[in-house]
């Protein structure tokens, strides 16, 4: 079955939102496309409608693609929980805990999964749009490599390399990558894009030629600046967004960037509220004292995280905060923190034992092997929502009699402080409903502008796609899915 693969010369080139824009042009033809993705690294995931998780990228790619997102997408996810480990999850389950050491020889017998996956997706599909990881040039990982070359050869699928000339040298990545691979790796390249284009297009034709004539590659086409892409769900980078001065109608919500923080496109609703101003906070730098809402988000690894917390201050800044009434609200390991404790009996994030929460509720959380993963929906603050659960451990105490909502089923998530400013919950992706996102905003004294977060995305995503059938040769790249 048609199949293409588009790699970079590295990580962040735009990869993935290049598949995504792929993904929708195709859609918009009248094919049923698909993305996939070998192996991943992120902690940003989706809870898929098997009941798995994948990387977020690959569930965005799957809206993209107007497809469910399924657990055959992105069948190796490793979910980084310390500087040398990482939870390792195949085709949607957790498989243990993987280490640096052994991941070279471990990840070889992970690709008989990857081509199930993969095979499954062709059978159902007209073409399967499938996205590298990080870069074929790094050779130094080419033996046992499943995201990159490994897989276009073991699949027979084409490859398109893409250059990033935004960040400089551009031909030199290009060229350099065809320098340092072998023959038959190289072979699998048909071409190039090149992606993050900014001015006058007519100063790089010459560039252009030479990295053709250099490689032998065909150009397939220059994608300028994607500034759509802004709108879509974040993955891998968390950037400071804040204004130099603050809007005075603005209200300010900020979100503190924890070591292992997961899922933190949980904000990204937020980021559109023309009354809002939106702040992720790196290490090193206080929690603002004008904020409104500080929003304590996911984390892989709760008890490193809380104690990263109280490294950099930021604990004192949060009690300071409630003191002087301010809103939290905890997402998931955030959640966790907010607690009067956080229990780990089984070892799961290191040495056994018990680390004190924040206590600004009174709640206490045993860490647990089995890892609910489940698309929920349900009322809170008065409005209706849908999200998804993605978290290992039990949460108890006096506040949870105060539940933040009431889940489909009757089922109550979360917990509540008695004065009501301090909510937790388990629930991810809840703040993309508008409803839901105005009855917080009303909390802090802002008034939500409406917007239809997910309609915002589908609108990029068009957007997108409209982009590239104007820059990209869209029917070359279907044409080469077709060679022999």
């Amino acid at each position: 079955m048609p199949a293409l693969m588009l790699q970079g010369t590295g990580s962040d080139v735009g990869k993935s939102v290049l598949v995504a824009g792929l993904c929708r042009a195709l859609a918009n033809r009248g094919l049923r496309v698909l993305p996939f993705k070998p192996q991943n690294m992120s902690n940003n995931a989706a809870v898929t409608v098997d009941g798995g998780e994948i990387g977020r990228a690959q569930a965005m790619q799957a809206i993209a693609a107007r497809a469910e997102p399924r657990v055959d997408m992105n069948p190796v996810l490793l979910k980084p929980q310390a500087d040398m480990t990482a939870q390792l999850i195949v085709q949607g389950r957790v498989r243990g805990t993987l280490g640096a050491a052994n991941f070279r020889e471990a990840r070889r017998s992970w690709l008989p999964e990857v081509l199930e996956s993969f095979s499954r997706l062709e059978r159902d599909c007209d073409l399967v749009v499938v996205e590298g990881a990080g870069s074929p040039a790094e050779i130094n990982l080419r033996a046992g490599d499943i995201a990159n070359m490994g897989f276009a050869r073991a699949a027979g699928v084409p490859v398109v390399l893409i250059g990033d000339i935004d960040r400089g040298g551009v031909i030199a990545s290009l060229v350099g990558t065809k320098a340092v691979l072998d023959a038959q790796d190289s072979a699998m390249i048909r071409g190039f894009l090149i992606n993050k284009f900014r001015g006058d297009l007519a100063l790089f034709e010459d560039g252009y030629a030479e990295i053709e004539r250099r490689t032998g590659w065909r150009g397939f086409g220059v994608v300028p600046w994607l500034a759509p892409a802004k709108r879509l769900p974040s993955e891998d980078a968390v950037i400071l967004e804040r204004d130099a001065q603050l809007a005075p109608t603005r209200k300010l919500v900020v979100c503190p960037i924890l070591p292992r923080i997961s899922n933190f496109d949980d904000l990204d609703p937020l980021k559109l509220e023309p009354e809002l101003d939106v702040a992720f906070v790196p290490p090193g730098t206080p929690i603002p004292a004008e904020a409104s809402l500080i929003v304590l988000p996911g984390s892989k690894a709760t008890l490193a995280d809380l104690a990263a917390m109280r490294e950099f201050g930021w604990d004192i800044d949060i009690l300071a905060h409630a003191r002087r009434g301010g809103h939290v609200l905890g997402l998931c390991g955030g959640y966790q923190m907010l607690g009067r404790a956080v229990a780990d009996p089984l070892g799961l994030e290191g040495p056994p034992g018990r680390v004190a929460g924040l206590g600004l509720l009174d709640v206490e959380t045993e860490l647990r092997d089995d890892k609910a993963l489940r698309r929920v929906s349900g009322r809170a603050l008065g409005e209706a929502f849908d999200g998804y659960e993605m978290h290992m451990g039990v949460t108890r105490g006096p506040d949870t009699a105060r539940p933040f909502a009431e889940l489909e089923g009757g089922r109550p998530d979360g917990a509540m402080s008695a004065d009501g400013r301090t909510i937790g919950t388990y629930a991810h992706g809840l703040l993309a409903s508008s409803g839901l996102r105005r009855a917080l905003m009303a909390r802090i004294g802002a008034a939500s502008a409406g917007v239809d977060y997910r309609r915002s995305v589908d609108i990029a995503l068009d957007e997108i796609a409209a982009a590239l059938e104007q820059y990209v040769d869209v029917d070359g790249l279907l044409a080469l899915t077709r060679a022999p």
